[in-house]
């Protein structure tokens, strides 16, 4: 299973349940966003989650 780099993230499993009880499956995917960042002078593209963003926002990293 693929994780995030800043904060970990990946997908999670699990069931839809209808009315009548039945079960399918379902994967619930972590809010990405795409954003560019400086890192050692260059610019670069990264896939983060929200809270990761959050999280960078609040340590005045972005």
């Amino acid at each position: 299973m693929q994780r995030l780099d800043f904060d970990k993230k990946a997908k999670q499993h699990g069931s839809n349940v209808s009315f009548s009880q039945r079960h399918t499956k379902k994967t619930w995917k972590p809010n990405l966003q795409v954003k560019t960042l400086m890192i050692d002078g260059k610019k670069v593209r990264v896939k983060l989650s929200t809270n990761a963003l959050r999280s960078l926002k609040k340590k005045g990293l972005v």
